[in-house]
């Protein structure tokens, strides 16, 4: 056999004697083709598991239980594969039958007895090629399949290290809030430090979730939500209303009570980012409208702008992700051109539908989309966004919290913003100082870094549980870059009672160890 041929480009044979498979293994490989004979049909199942170019049979071995254990040894494969069959028959009238009989397996080659060797070695030589383009369709698939993985784990190791970064610099502005202003002019340069920050925090969500909702991993949590609602957090509560009037803009709004059923999250990144599409792309002094409103069985919302506009060619492709309408040098603000491929997808999960209009360069555009309107029952009133708390001290004062964090300026901006709310803060820089920190200290609330050094939140977590058992009332929260619903659980089921995505708002973490400090004077009281 050369050495040319692998063990995929076996060519099985089963006859009902073993004498046919004999001379037809002997006339293939007298021309060089790798042939096993199979005594039975599940020798010949065995070897097409192990790997195979193409099978040869007779037509009196396809009886009833033989195309049954060949549908089910050929259904366990990959949908890539369709393993060629050369067939061997008495006369031309029994073809129609042999088809019908295979079925689905019907990828098959007759070859009417007597049997010429040309003919023969032809049907066997063409099979084989049929084979190895699947072979070749199933290893790109393999490799794509391992791009995937590893373009996953880029994108999550780079949240990571873009959120750490975004974590301190959130921290530290707060800080600077609670300490207090000294002019017009520092607190100018806090507002455009801190509304650069959401823009960070938004591309690195836009980012990752772009690629969840492409592989289908997004998973909504609906309820029964009002668009106007969605509305009025995204221009207030986000500030996008005022980010309008930052760059000139006239943004008027134009809402009624439209009930959908919907992730109200999900929903608040659509309008987000149609907003900030419109911003980017609109120069000074332009206008900016936004409407929501039922039409018929459908809740609409329609984004439109006297913006720079787009062309014809360029209408079919603006949903695509990394698209740009025009070179980053004179748009407005920059953008990774994932905003409008996540609102699509996004909006294709709740089962709606989203279009782009526009009469062309110059002309403005319009962005509309369509969701399927809930009937019959009402949304609570903001029932999806809880009222801010009151930052500061109050009923969370006087908690004793440890900081796990191998980012130093996280650790230490963090430090300082619970020290001005009046905690009392110990810090470990990573897994084994944390462990050996809580055991000594045995705080109160302890905030973990997942991505430690030598020793994950996650282990931190378990062992701090393990040494403390259930006398003391310890919470562990986990305060981490990676953002993924795994991430998550992984972290719940190593016993952190919370799970908070960086960059934390303050305000959130305020409430929370509130919270914290409630429960803590419930259980002295009793």
């Amino acid at each position: 056999m050369s050495e040319e041929w692998s063990v995929e480009d076996r060519i099985l044979v089963f006859t009902p004697t073993g004498r046919d498979a004999a001379l037809a293994c002997q006339l293939l490989a007298g021309a060089d083709l790798p042939c096993i004979p199979c005594p039975d049909e599940m020798a010949m199942c065995r070897e097409i598991e192990a790997g195979a170019g193409a099978a040869i049979l007779a037509e009196e071995a396809l009886l009833p239980w033989t195309v049954n254990a060949l549908r089910e040894v050929l259904r366990r494969q990959g949908p890539w594969s369709d393993l060629p069959l050369i067939v061997f028959t008495r006369a031309s009238e029994t073809n129609e039958g042999i088809l019908a009989t295979l079925g689905p397996l019907s990828n098959a080659t007759i070859l009417e007895r007597p049997v010429r060797m040309s003919t023969l070695l032809s049907a066997a030589k063409t099979a084989l090629r049929a084979r190895r383009r699947q072979y070749e369709v199933r290893d790109l698939l393999r490799r794509q399949g391992e791009a995937d993985r590893r373009k996953d784990e880029f994108l999550a190791m780079l949240g990571h290290e873009l959120r750490n970064p975004l974590a301190a610099i959130r921290n530290s502005l707060w800080v600077l809030d609670e300490v207090g202003a000294r002019g017009d002019q520092d607190l100018r340069q806090r507002e455009v430090i801190e509304r650069q920050t959401r823009h960070l925090v938004r591309m690195v969500d836009d980012l990752l979730d772009v690629s969840r909702v492409t592989l289908g991993k997004i998973i909504l949590k609906r309820q029964t939500v009002d668009l106007e609602e969605i509305v009025a957090r995204c221009l207030h509560e986000l500030g996008l209303a005022s980010l309008a009037a930052s760059h000139g803009l006239t943004l008027r709004v134009e809402t009624e009570p439209v009930v959908v059923d919907g992730d109200p999250v999900r929903l608040e990144q659509v309008i987000c980012n149609l907003v900030q599409n419109a911003i980017k792309y609109t120069p000074r002094g332009g206008r900016l409208t936004l409407t929501v409103r039922a039409e018929g069985n459908q809740g609409t919302i329609r984004m439109r702008d006297t913006g720079v506009g787009i062309t014809a060619e360029m209408l079919p492709q603006i949903f695509e992700p990394f698209t740009q309408v025009e070179s980053s040098r004179i748009r407005s603000e920059g953008g990774l051109g994932l905003g409008l491929p996540l609102v699509r997808g996004l909006v294709e999960l709740h089962g709606g539908r989203v279009e782009a209009q526009s009469d062309g360069p110059g002309q403005g555009s319009e962005f509309i989309v369509r969701f399927p309107l809930r009937l019959g029952k009402k949304p609570a009133r903001r029932s999806a966004f809880p009222s801010s708390p009151a930052i500061g001290g109050g009923e969370a004062a006087g908690l004793s919290i440890l900081v796990v964090e191998d980012n130093m300026d996280g650790r230490e901006s963090l430090r300082d913003l619970l020290e001005i709310w009046g905690h009392k803060v110990d810090l470990a820089e990573n897994g084994h100082e944390g462990v050996e920190q809580a055991l000594a200290v045995r705080p109160d609330v302890a905030l973990i870094d997942i991505g430690l050094p030598g020793m994950d939140g996650n282990e931190v977590a378990q062992r701090i549980r393990a040494a403390f058992g259930t006398n003391h009332p310890l919470v562990l929260i986990a305060m981490t870059g990676y953002g993924q619903p795994d991430d998550r659980r992984r972290a719940l089921q190593a016993g952190f009672d919370s799970y908070l995505v960086k960059p934390v708002d303050p305000a959130y973490l305020s409430r929370l160890l509130g919270e914290v400090g409630q429960q803590l004077r419930r259980r002295v009281a009793s």
